[in-house]
């Protein structure tokens, strides 16, 4: 049989090399052995192909022309193996790459194999071995549906691996969240047991290097003239803190909202950088600290140049929340400091008022009473004051009070108390100081306050002058109520003796 001979029956042929051609069918129809053998090879699911040494088809299953989609004019009995895969590489089974490996491997007669993508779609999967006498037996199997599986499993294994990902991030993610609440909730006990703006910026400074690793940075508060910035706690290697810094030097406060600097992208640093930190800025942020509505400060932190890009994202989003929980406590602090002192200040004067200054008596005296020193008590009040506002008003007379106690702070030592105790009354009370001592700076007072020049709106208030009366305590149980009223019996005294003068109290003025 010739290539161009027609294959009856589908039946598979077998050329023997030493028959002439016209009795190859004959030989194997007559031997019952090779039928079984044909037969079962038509029946197999698989296309089987086999070339001789020289790349020529001598023998092939039916089943092939199915497998690979193929026309009886195809293929058949020294059918050449080139022109066989050319026509595949023509339908588009085969790319040229695959082609010419293809034709490596049948030289060297190694095994191989691939798959074919039909143009219908199908694949089929192609399996070569090379026989003893030098040919090759191919199998051509379809394996569409095995491939689609494969994929489909392939796909869901992506998906699972995607999702088991997803999940790990988020797991991640609320670990972290879980240990910046705990953080923040510790950060919260601390600040709000505060009892001082002093304590609450050295608890910022520690948290903050602590809970930031590899961080530095600055808070800023506006000052009481919100004209500046003052510089209130660092932390880490910042070489020192600027005292004072303007809103216009920070891109934070000019833009009013958090910036972040990244060295990377096209931003500009701020002014307030210094040191290495305005020479070379790594990645940094600033972010306004608001309570209320109002700007109070701005917190500045530089994070660790090691730090990857998620790490700076969620160190930044933790700085940002810190700075509104200190924002909250340093607004707590100053409305509970500014409550305290309206309970404890006079509001014209800003001296202490009496309720104060009778608590600073009994501290005093316990103190005393447990082996201190004792202290001094000086009670005094403006000459004529009452004739003072009948002839030039309430509004000369708030000055005239407001003059007298500023004299009274800059006089007296740090660690007096001054206090305004009735309508022009004041007192001062002097730790660690005998009735000498109290004498003297009683009389240094009244020279100062004969002194002042007192200006009001109407002008130059005329001279005012005090009378004084003066009491020390020397641990003989005088209880503070006692102790007052010898020093107003003193400051009467003074009075009557033509005011503008200091009179010490004795012990016989009174009794108990």
């Amino acid at each position: 049989m010739t290539k161009s001979d027609k294959i009856e029956d589908g039946d598979p042929v077998h050329r023997d090399v030493n028959s002439p051609a016209s009795t190859w069918r004959d030989a194997f129809t007559s031997d019952d052995s090779m039928s079984v053998t044909l037969q079962i090879m038509n029946a197999m699911e698989q296309g089987i192909l086999v070339w001789s040494a020289s790349g020529t088809c001598e023998l092939f299953n039916t089943r092939v022309f199915d497998v690979l989609e193929l026309e009886p004019t195809d293929l058949g009995i020294g059918t050449s193996r080139n022109d066989f895969l050319a026509s595949a590489r023509a339908r588009g089974e085969l790319s040229a790459e695959k082609h010419a490996e293809t034709d490596l491997k049948f030289s060297r007669r190694e095994p191989f194999q691939f798959d074919r993508n039909l143009p219908s779609g199908r694949v089929v999967a192609t399996y070569a071995r090379p026989t003893r006498e030098g040919g090759f037996v191919v199998t051509f199997t379809d394996v569409s549906v095995a491939r689609q599986n494969e994929a489909k499993l392939a796909e869901a294994k992506h998906a699972a691996e995607q999702a088991e990902a997803k999940a790990k991030q988020i797991l991640q993610e609320e670990r972290a969240r879980r240990a910046e609440a705990r953080a923040l909730a510790d950060l919260d006990e601390w600040l709000q047991s505060c009892k001082s703006l002093t304590e609450l910026y050295h608890i910022v400074e520690k948290f903050l290097a602590g809970l930031i690793p590899g961080s530095k940075g600055e808070l800023y508060i506006y000052s009481n003239s919100r004209d500046v910035l003052d510089g209130v706690c660092e932390w880490g290697d910042t070489q020192g803190i600027n005292d004072h810094i303007t809103a216009d030097e920070c891109w934070a406060l000019r833009r009013g909202r958090g910036f972040q600097f990244k060295p990377e992208t096209l931003c500009l640093p701020c002014d307030h950088l210094h040191g290495e930190m305005a020479d070379t800025p790594g990645n940094y942020s600033c972010i306004p600290v608001v309570a209320h509505g109002d700007t109070v400060g701005m917190l500045h932190v530089e994070f660790d140049s090691k730090s990857s890009y998620d790490e700076l994202k969620a160190m930044g989003r933790f700085a940002s929340r810190s700075a509104e929980h200190i924002s909250m406590a340093i607004a707590n602090v100053k409305l509970r400091d500014e409550l305290h002192a309206q309970s404890i200040r006079d509001p014209l004067t800003g001296l202490y008022n009496r309720r104060y200054f009778m608590d600073a008596m009994r501290r005093e005296t316990s103190m005393s009473d447990r082996g201190g020193q004792g202290y001094g008590l000086i009670s005094l009040d403006a000459d004529k004051f009452k004739t003072f506002n009948d002839n030039h008003g309430h509004e000369a007379g708030d000055a005239v009070l407001r003059a007298l106690g500023e004299q009274m702070i800059a006089s007296m030592p740090e660690n007096s108390v001054c206090a305004r105790v009735g309508g022009e009354e004041f007192a001062v009370l002097l730790p660690k100081s005998n009735l000498d001592q109290a004498m003297e700076r009683a009389e240094a007072l009244r020279e100062a306050v004969a002194a002042l020049a007192v200006h009001s709106s109407f002008g130059m208030l005329p001279k005012v002058t005090i009378s004084s009366g003066v009491a020390a305590y020397r641990g003989d149980n005088t209880s503070p109520n006692l102790l007052m009223k010898r020093a107003d019996e003193a400051l009467y005294a003074a009075k009557a003796d033509g005011r503008n003068c200091v009179k010490p109290a004795t012990s016989g003025q009174t009794t108990p």
